[in-house]
């Protein structure tokens, strides 16, 4: 029906009479008026109309010229303060009461006529609700500008039904592939091949949008929809020339599910619907007993099951108990309902939570004519890709059954047969098949999953979708489909996911379906690959044992920076305790190093030598095997292969390079790090972390402990001249690895009593007193000293430099030293030191100068120059807020994300494991902050780091490096923000460059 509206107030008088006429009770009688009520929809009352109405709105506004606003143009209603009720009521009306989502167009255009002002300010200011007429500030002007006129017309007002129910059939679709958010992925995709002429089963869907109708109102089918379904199953009847319920002709359907996102296995199906005593007597004496009562018999299984809830186990024995619906159109109703309802069962609300799945508005429904592969030898069913999923090759891939229905095949009842062998018992259907295959791909652009039936010597196409595949299969797959000439490079590009890449680049098992029994527990997937080795319990001990030449799995509580050693010798490592984020996984990813963290089935016995996993007990030198893709821990040796690494994947990262804008470089701590980033294509180094060079050897270490212990800065200086050397010749083998390419480096950040021994306080300080030639008085004092309650607010960073200086200045020396060193050997070097957990200006300049004085001493002493830069961390939210005033002594910011997201949120990262995964089974958090940035706090705070940084200096260099710097979606953010560079561990460079690439696109 049509409501046409030609003035404003009509709204008062015919407009109310339609909705109040239409929609009893939901309308606020005698409270619509656009003249009298200038304000009475301040209160944002809500109509409440079914979302099977939508409304189209055109509304001319006197503004001067012709445009168009989306809603996102307009001022909220809080905004809204005008003489006249005009724009507030129609803007309210039709974003409030009805719906944003519901509104498809504003037409915005000037009346010509007297008294009306061309000039936006003007009629702004001359028709605010409080008769202000001068003295408007700029944020008023912005605010009313769109809708400053007094003059308000609403015309052609149309109100029209929404379609729910699509159907489809060979050569002819109500829908199409690209309305998978309302008809769902099968949905759409079956529209798709009906409407490219495929021979697909007739059928129908009821939208996403009715499920969400069922969802809201009290699980109670959406008024109308019913008459929807069987108008469109008269279309199904009317294509296949049989009719639901009939004996003589039966028509039998499948009912399925099909979210926007894929979610196999999740939600429920029934198939061969509509059979009942008398039908199934009709289809038997039409194609046989044992298939009719075969057929009767799955049906009556699944809908025990799907609709009645009789487990599967149990149905042979209820089989004579259940009190199955006769009426096929009943039946028919009730399985739509389960479907609907499916949506909501616990497995499908956990699998959306594992794989983050949002935002969805439920589940299609596909009720669709049943074609059966199980009416002899000249029928089957079977699954297939276009190529091969595994390694990219194009031939076709997949399995099938002779005389036998889809669920067979996902049952693993029968082995199926490999497809190429079905040339040769059905050549007409194989070549179909393949010809069907051929237009799939080229109308797609994509290896495609096909499910199909045959029923006598006839195909039937039941299902299409992109198919999953490896990162090997993917990268082949996108490199060949460009030089067939079926798509471009930007096209190829957007077809790696980054877990492609991110298999590529681990150690994977040659195949997982063969430990599935041996899997003791599973952890966190804390850093991917795969992990083969015997059980250690100490870092020096994994140590020892790689200096054999064995391979080791270090097993622990937890890790700390003194196992640094042992986890770089160790081949994966599995903790009991920490996150995603701990010390291990942390460490573990920057080595690209196999990790399972926080596996709470592990009991560790550091004393005897002895780990429980589950119910069993192991012993140091037993074998482990480590997935840390999945978390699974296994029993025993597994086998492993090496790295899927192929000659496509360097042409592909070269087609990534050309397209993506974001620098992207790599956390490396050493020279071999710093040689694996530029091998992986990191354009430098975003953050050397100085701490961890300390733990590289015991005569560093005792150094380190030596400069705790000292009683003031002359003994603190004497070991820091044992230091230097061993920061110099790092600084100048990372330098030599980056040769051209600039390296960041951070000066000392943790607080320094990490770097003390772990255990029984007196042996401790025994052994601190006999390294460092201190008494044991003194080592005791020292180390109460250094005890701190919150030690990730306490004595770290630029805190330990300023109270420190002589620590600030040998390190700026071992830089600029090992970097004229490296000048005069004729490699060109870019070094930059960043100053951490600066919170004020005055921190920041203190260390600054500091580091420049260091400079100018040097170059003086040796008649040498070099250009370098200074800057700092943004770690502290405080930082962020005055990011101008500390611009003005910083030549660049790097975002610290990994203490940004700690400071912003107040959760402390070793300890966020005990509630995080509470919040996030709740639904109270989307991600793991530590993993995916959190853009509306964390990233705000980078935002406004970002403008007013750069408001203060122009060409402020802006990167990130914490482990937000190589996940997609958060690299996404950083390029819109205008950072320069993201910087992640050496083998996330190249997902980093995908993202990157993939943002620009």
């Amino acid at each position: 029906s049509h409501l046409f509206l030609e003035r404003l107030d009509s709204i008062s008088s015919l407009g109310r009479d339609f909705l109040v006429q239409n929609f009893p009770g939901r309308i606020p009688v005698g409270e619509i008026s656009g003249q009298n009520c200038p304000d009475c929809w301040s209160d944002h009352r809500r109509y409440e109309l079914p979302s099977a109405l939508y409304v189209n709105l055109m509304l001319l506004l006197a503004v001067g010229d012709m445009m168009l606003l989306t809603q996102d143009d307009m001022p909220t209603a809080s905004k809204s303060s005008f003489t006249q009720g005009s724009e507030r009521l129609l803007k309210d009306t039709c974003l409030n009461e009805i719906g944003t989502n519901k509104v498809k167009q504003l037409t915005v255009q000037a009346p010509h006529g007297p008294g009306v002002s061309q000039s936006h300010g003007i009629c702004a200011q001359a028709t605010l609700h409080h008769g202000q007429k001068n003295g408007l500030d700029s944020t008023q002007k912005k605010s009313y500008q769109s809708w400053s006129a007094s003059t308000v017309h609403a015309v052609a007002t149309q109100i029209q039904k929404t379609k729910r129910v699509f159907t489809f059939g060979k050569g002819r679709s109500e829908g199409n592939m690209s309305m998978k958010s309302l008809l769902g992925g099968k949905g759409a995709n079956l529209a798709e091949m009906a409407s490219i002429g495929l021979s697909v089963p007739p059928g129908l869907t009821i939208s996403t949008e009715a499920c969400q109708e069922y969802q809201e109102n009290a699980k109670k089918l959406p008024e109308g929809l019913w008459d929807e379904v069987m108008e469109g199953l008269q279309t199904i009847e009317m294509d296949m020339g049989a009719s639901l319920g009939d004996p003589l002709k039966p028509l039998l359907l499948s009912v399925r599910s099909g979210a926007a996102i894929s979610m196999p296995g999740m939600m429920d199906t029934v198939l061969n619907l509509g059979l009942n005593d008398d039908v199934v007597d009709g289809l038997a004496a039409k194609s046989g007993e044992r298939f009719a009562y075969d057929s009767y018999r799955r049906f009556l299984d699944m809908f025990g099951d799907v609709v009645l809830g009789i487990p599967h186990s149990l149905f042979e024995a209820e089989l004579e108990k259940i009190k199955c619906e006769k009426d096929p159109k009943r039946q028919l109703y009730l399985a739509i309902l389960a479907v609907f309802n499916s949506w909501d069962s616990p497995r499908a609300i956990k699998y959306r939570s594992i794989n983050q799945i949002h935002g969805l508005r439920g589940t299609a429904v596909n009720v669709q004519c049943m074609v059966f592969g199980n009416m002899g030898n000249t029928s089957g069913t079977g699954v297939l890709f276009t190529r091969n999923p595994s390694t990219g090759e194009k031939k076709l891939y997949g399995e099938y059954l002779i005389n036998a229905q889809g669920e067979d095949v996902v049952a693993g009842i029968r082995t199926p047969e490999n497809i190429d062998t079905l040339k040769r018992f059905m050549p007409e259907a194989y070549n179909e098949i393949v010809e069907n295959c051929e237009i799939l791909e080229k109308h797609y652009k994509d290896m495609m999953d096909i499910e199909f039936t045959i029923q006598e010597s006839r195909l039937w196409m039941l299902q299409c979708r992109t198919g999953k595949r490896t990162g090997k299969g993917a990268v082949k797959i996108a490199v060949d489909m460009v030089k067939e000439g079926l798509i471009d490079t930007q096209t190829a590009i957007k077809m790696v996911e980054p877990r492609h890449l991110d298999q590529l680049l681990h150690p994977q098992f040659e195949d997982p379906k063969v430990y599935k029994d041996k899997v003791l527990a599973t952890g966190l997937p804390a850093s991917p690959g795969a992990a083969v080795g015997q059980i250690v319990f100490h870092a020096d001990d994994a140590e020892a044992w790689h200096a054999q030449g064995k391979t080791a799995i270090l097993v622990r509580m937890d890790t700390s920076p003194e196992d640094v050693g042992g986890m770089h010798a160790a081949q994966g490592i599995l903790t009991a305790r920490g996150g995603m984020t701990s010390h291990a996984a942390v460490v573990a990813r920057g080595w690209g190093k196999c990790c399972v963290s926080g596996c709470s089935d592990v009991r560790v016995n550091d004393v005897d030598k002895t780990v429980v996993i589950g119910e069993e007990v192991l012993c140091e030198g037993d074998w482990l095997s480590l997935n840390g893709t999945t978390g699974e821990v296994i029993m025993g040796k597994q086998q492993l292969c090496p790295p899927a690494l192929s000659g496509d994947l360097g042409a592909f990262m070269t087609w990534v390079d050309e397209r993506r804008k974001l620098k992207v470089m790599a956390n490396a701590d050493t020279p071999d790090d710093a040689v694996t980033a530029r091998n992986n294509g990191a354009e430098g180094i975003g953050l050397c972390r100085t701490e961890h060079m300390f733990f590289a050897s015991d005569e560093r270490i005792k150094a380190v402990r030596q400069m705790i212990m000292a009683p003031n800065p002359e003994k603190r200086k004497e070991a820091l001249d044992l230091l230097l050397p061993y920061q110099r010749s790092d600084f100048e083998g990372i330098f030599r690895a980056m040769d051209g390419l600039p390296v960041t480096i951070r000066l000392l950040d943790p607080p320094l009593h990490e770097f003390l021994p772990e255990g029984d306080i007196n042996e401790i300080v025994a052994n601190l007193s006999s390294d460092t030639n201190v008494s044991e008085e003194e080592v005791f004092s020292r180390v109460e000293k250094l005890s701190e309650v919150n030690p990730m607010l306490g004595f770290r960073g630029c805190r330990l430099g300023i109270s420190y200086p002589e620590l600030t200045e040998m390190q700026a020396r071992a830089i600029f030293e090992a970097a004229i060193a490296m000048s005069n050997q004729g490699v060109e070097v870019f070094p930059e030191i960043m100053v951490p957990l600066v919170g004020t200006p005055q921190e920041l300049k203190h260390q600054v100068e500091l580091i420049r004085q260091v400079a100018e001493n040097l170059f003086a002493a040796t008649g040498t120059s070099l250009s370098y830069k200074v800057g700092t961390m943004i770690e502290i939210p405080r930082a962020a807020l005055v990011a101008n005033e500390i611009a003005e002594h910083a030549e660049f910011f790097s975002f610290g994300t990994n203490d940004l997201t700690q400071m912003t949120f107040g959760y402390s990262r070793d300890d966020v494991g005990k509630f995080l995964p509470t919040y996030l089974a709740n639904g109270l958090l989307q991600n793991d902050p530590f993993q995916v940035l959190d853009q509306k706090g964390v990233g705000e705070l980078i935002n406004i780091a970002v403008e007013r940084g750069r408001a203060a200096r122009p060409d402020l260099k802006l990167g990130i490096c914490g482990e937000h710097g190589g996940e997609p979606s958060s690299v996404a953010f950083f390029a819109e923000a205008g950072l320069d560079y993201v910087s992640c561990s050496p083998f996330r460079v190249p997902i980093a460059r995908l993202a990157a690439a993939q943002v620009a696109i």
